[in-house]
């Protein structure tokens, strides 16, 4: 009886360590938003890859800058120019949860993330705030930060004589899914 009770036992024990609580996502949605004076514009991209790990409290994340779309081919380009996508074709964050989020609610739960942002060959350490909620089909994701161009050596584009905002709002948003295995 002794040797079916461990045996049962070393099973959960061995069925609970290869269930991780990973999620990720390949579409997620990434927006900026831009302003001019008299004139504010946005660009999203669909393609948002990202994981994350709520055993380890890590966020990885990254998106192809070639994706982002302003619905303006004139800008795009230019964007892509300023941004030197050939030379520097992802933004990245890698980071760790430092907030608790409980899994076992479906509650919207505030939390936030410290990291390095990649952007442009330059690596920033940012803090990010956000919200992650479990849902029946997997985790929520919300965060949003605003992004200094300066920082990471992007000179604003400027039209005539009137620069594009050295401030960048950024949002993402993405439905993750389990990971199996």
């Amino acid at each position: 009886m002794k040797k079916l009770i461990f045996t049962t036992f070393l099973c959960l024990f061995i069925t609970s360590l290869g269930h991780s609580q990973s999620f990720k996502t390949e579409e997620g949605k990434a927006t900026f938003y831009s302003k001019v004076p008299l004139h504010s514009f946005e660009g999203n991209s669909e393609n948002l890859v990202g994981l994350i790990n709520l055993d380890e409290k890590t966020v990885d994340f990254y998106i192809d800058l070639e994706t982002l779309d302003t619905g303006n081919g004139k800008r795009d380009k230019d964007m892509k120019l300023t941004l030197e996508t050939k030379k520097y074709p992802f933004a990245e964050f890698f980071g760790k949860l430092v907030s608790d989020f409980d899994t076992e609610s479906s509650s919207i739960q505030d939390v936030k993330v410290k990291g390095t942002f990649k952007i442009h060959g330059v690596e920033r350490e940012i803090e990010v705030d956000g919200t992650l909620q479990m849902k029946d089909n997997g985790l929520h994701l919300t965060a949003g930060w605003i992004l200094s161009l300066l920082d990471y050596k992007i000179e604003p584009p400027q039209i005539l004589f009137i620069k594009v905002d050295k401030e960048q709002e950024i949002k993402i948003d993405a439905l993750l899914k389990p990971v199996d295995g």
